[in-house]
């Protein structure tokens, strides 16, 4: 019973910790991305070749490797940070990876001729893609993205290794304070599972309104 109480005191102190650092690297990482994706859908190739080279190695190394990198490595090159602001940095940056991804393939799923029809209309580039790009791929991308913010509440998991005070770090604290490492990491698992089902349901929200409004 004194297990029970620590881990939800644990839980008390983590979460909040875990949701600030996801929710503020999600709205980052999706900003960074848009923008990302757009360079890459619109600039020239010899513009858009060193975003893809930094897209592809974020995308190909492990999430953990980069925390190490940031935290660890960061102050033999100045950049010297605290274990939450590199846990939002790297989860930012690792994130905006992917969400890049997303976007550019959104914008490569418009269909051509509604973009023609823009032209002939004499809308510039600013209004095509706010007024016809923009709303069209947003209902295409919404599943994806949410996809990633799943993702992305797991891998903060990995900020416990870089001592980000964390559900996780607080969890496994509790657990090896008390030899319950069953316990406690069962209560982990449904605390994650939670926050997985509680963004889930948000999408299928937010997508439903999109198409509401798109339909009216």
């Amino acid at each position: 019973m004194a297990v029970f109480y620590e881990s939800l005191s644990a839980a008390a102190r983590g979460l909040p910790v875990t949701l600030a650092i996801w929710l503020s690297a999600v709205a980052a990482g999706m900003a960074l991305g848009f923008l990302v994706g757009a360079a890459r859908f619109f600039a020239p190739r010899l513009l858009s070749a060193p975003l893809v080279a930094v897209v592809e190695v974020v995308r190909g190394t492990p999430f953990l490797v980069q925390c190490f990198l940031l935290y660890f490595g960061g102050p033999f090159i100045g950049i010297d940070l605290s274990p939450p602001v590199a846990g939002f940095v790297a989860l930012s940056v690792y994130g905006a990876a992917y969400f890049s991804e997303v976007f550019r393939a959104g914008f490569m799923a418009v269909p051509p001729a509604q973009l023609e029809a823009a032209r002939l209309l004499g809308l510039s580039r600013t209004q095509t893609v706010l007024r016809i790009m923009l709303p069209v791929m947003a209902l295409g991308v919404l599943p994806a993205l949410a996809n990633l913010a799943v993702i992305l509440i797991k891998e903060t998991a990995v900020l416990s290794i870089i001592t980000v005070p964390e559900f996780t770090f607080r969890m496994q604290a509790v657990g090896s304070a008390s030899f319950a490492v069953v316990e406690t990491t069962l209560v982990l698992a449904l605390g994650y599972w939670a926050l997985v089902e509680a963004t889930a349901w948000a999408a299928r929200r937010v997508e439903k309104r999109i198409e509401r409004a798109l339909a009216a």
